[in-house]
């Protein structure tokens, strides 16, 4: 049994239509399958459907047609099974009451889901132990920074100790050090044996994260693929990595049928994006033979496999 799966799953709303005046589908067709203890990436464009599947599989909306399951029990008619199964964990400041502490918003989720006594008491001082946050228990979630709050948000969503975690846009608005400290939190919740589908617009969150990633686009599923293997979604590209190329050197590159394109970096250094094989090793004998030794070759990465397949509308890549 699989931790998430939908079939032939379709969400419409009657009053959005498209250019042809057709109803607007939100998903389409759309089939997924999430394997119990992995964490899965759930990518696309804004408005690709993302958030419409959490919602269904959160039991918010109900499907218009085909069905969804988390752990065998079916959305629609298990609807009070399924919640007792998932933890629920949004990016930004929905979900958090600001004037109470940090205790005190886990014992009042905690109560909503019918924990009381020693054991809520016990629950939430595990978690805010947990994520860290034992010291700042008593203070006031509105005097906390961004990071503290998405701990926060986390150990809500633990708070029933639920086996599937969905994670949608965790990370957003986070600085670099909190988007880290909330990764590898998210790691040691794999290592629990936790399942996690996230939603993300992060590229290198995907990479760092995810077993396998669904790319999303219009309401369908594009491909799904384990991450290290996506590129093969792109077999006959690839990109070479150099640093130090000579002006005259870079003409030359742009200049050659087969290179795709030629992209600066940091630290003086260049990516050259090309076609097929043979393109690449022309590249290589032109930057050795200009005297470039800080070389690397790879196949595309995430980042180039999505913006081939479903192109830059609406997406964000975080540096």
């Amino acid at each position: 049994m699989s931790a998430v799966e939908t079939r032939r799953l379709v969400r419409s709303y009657p009053g959005r239509k498209d250019d042809s005046g057709r109803v607007r589908l939100a998903l389409d067709e759309f089939d997924l399958r999430v394997e119990r203890g992995e964490v899965h990436g759930l990518l696309g464009p804004n408005g690709a459907g993302k958030t419409t599947l959490c919602r269904i599989l959160c039991t918010v909306l109900l499907p218009t047609s085909g069905t969804a399951e988390v752990l065998g029990h079916d959305v629609r008619a298990e609807a009070h099974v399924v919640r007792r199964s998932i933890g629920i964990v949004f990016g930004g400041e929905r979900g958090l009451y600001g004037r109470l502490t940090a205790r005190q918003n886990l014992r009042f989720w905690g109560a909503l889901y019918g924990l009381s006594g020693r054991e809520l008491r016990r629950r939430a001082d595990v978690l805010l132990e947990r994520t860290g946050l034992s010291e700042r228990a008593d203070d006031r979630v509105d005097t906390m920074s961004r990071g503290m709050k998405q701990r926060l948000h986390i150990a809500r969503g633990l708070v029933t100790d639920p086996p599937v975690l969905i994670l949608d846009e965790p990370t957003m608005g986070m600085d670099p050090v909190a988007a880290h400290d909330f990764r590898e939190m998210i790691k040691q919740l794999r290592s629990d044996g936790r399942t996690v589908l996230l939603t993300t617009h992060d590229m290198r969150e995907a990479e760092a994260l995810c077993d396998r990633v669904t790319l999303v686009d219009h309401g369908k599923v594009i491909a799904t693929e384990p991450t290290g293997a996506v590129g093969a979604l792109l077999a006959h590209r690839n990109r070479v990595d150099a640093a130090e190329v000579p002006p005259e050197t870079l003409a030359a590159l742009r200049a050659m049928p087969g290179v795709e394109a030629v992209e600066a970096g940091a630290d003086d250094t260049v990516r050259i994006m090309t076609v097929d094989a043979a393109t690449v090793t022309e590249a290589l004998r032109l930057l050795v033979a200009a005297g470039v030794t800080r070389l690397s070759t790879a196949p595309p990465g995430l980042e180039e496999v999505y913006l081939s397949l479903i192109g830059k509308r609406g997406m964000s890549v975080r540096r």
